[in-house]
């Protein structure tokens, strides 16, 4: 149904500033999405759920520009190319699946035999053309959640926008979840994902976007954020036969904060991460240590998050 503006943006931050009276929610954010998946996590209050409203044309900025396929995103237009699946329900508790589908697919100016073919095409999408037949009400979570995805994808939008859409899905529904994502953007859409689930998310997404404090703290893969960082205090777990000696050469080596002795093995705490793997290397080779497992412990989206928040982690 949407068209996106050739070469523009599916989403586009342009030195973005919100205020709430005195409190200062975003500040100066830029930002581009493009096809393909992308995750945005943050901790409580850092402007996540800001971002989410400015970008589904909810509030408008206080400074600075928002648009979605070039077109601002306060614009009735820009709803074309937008599908959003908040994260808190707001059914009509009463009505079945099927029928809460075909009702917004006639809300969004669909002629009844249109808006009823949509209705199944979605629904079949979402692996709930068999089960949305029951009221609404007695929906388990992951249902739920189906169900605002499939009104979400009615209109075809270019970006899907989706708050929390793993959120209470058991593990079955939430890999066909991440597996209907991955879908979609091979289809050539944008998705932009708030997520709690960070495991999940970290297998999921070509590109995270990592808020802290009203600002953008980092953006990218985990990869090229981790190599960014060049002061990220790694901890790595050494396995191997002598770890003692190991520990007492460590001591004193480049970027070496601390090292701690564990079963079988070691956790060392470096303060950057590609010297003290080269640096490492040529000890264990200089030295003829047997090793048995060299494991990053903190390779993940928490511990990247928890670095820029300061140690919280929480989201």
């Amino acid at each position: 149904m949407s068209t996106p503006s050739p070469n523009a943006p599916l989403l586009l931050f342009e030195q973005v500033s919100k205020w709430y009276g005195p409190v200062l929610a975003l500040n100066q954010i830029s930002l581009e999405l493009r096809s393909g998946i992308t995750g945005l996590v943050g901790a409580n209050g850092s402007g996540k759920s800001t971002l989410i409203k400015l970008a589904t044309g909810q509030i408008p900025p206080t400074l600075g520009r928002v648009t979605v396929c070039g077109v601002d995103a306060a614009e009735w237009r820009a709803r074309w190319h937008i599908g959003y699946c908040p994260d808190h329900d707001a059914f009509y508790e009463d009505l079945t699946g099927r029928a809460f589908v075909l009702t917004m697919a006639k809300l969004c100016g669909f002629a009844r035999r249109d808006a009823e073919e949509r209705t199944e095409k979605v629904l079949n999408l979402v692996g709930m053309a068999e089960r949305a037949d029951r009221k609404l009400r007695g929906y388990s979570k992951g249902m739920r959640q189906r169900i605002k995805l499939a009104q979400a994808l009615l209109h075809d939008p270019a970006l899907l926008i989706l708050d929390e859409p793993l959120s209470g899905i058991d593990p079955l529904g939430r890999q066909e979840m991440i597996e209907l994502f991955r879908m979609l953007a091979e289809m050539g859409k944008g998705l932009l994902i708030s997520s709690h689930e960070l495991e999940e998310l970290e297998k999921l997404t070509n590109r995270v976007v990592i808020m802290a404090r009203g600002r953008i703290a980092a953006v990218g893969t985990l990869a090229q954020i981790r190599e960014r960082l060049d002061h990220f205090p790694a901890s790595v777990r050494i396995e191997l036969d002598r770890p003692e000696e190991l520990a007492r050469k460590l001591f004193g080596s480049y970027g070496v904060l601390g090292v701690d002795l564990v079963e079988r093995g070691l956790i060392v705490r470096a303060q950057n991460p590609a010297q003290f793997f080269t640096e490492l290397g040529g000890i264990i080779v200089k030295h003829g240590y047997r090793v048995e497992r060299l494991e990053p412990l903190d390779d993940s989206a928490h511990a990247i998050l928890g670095y820029l928040l300061g140690g919280g982690g929480k989201t």
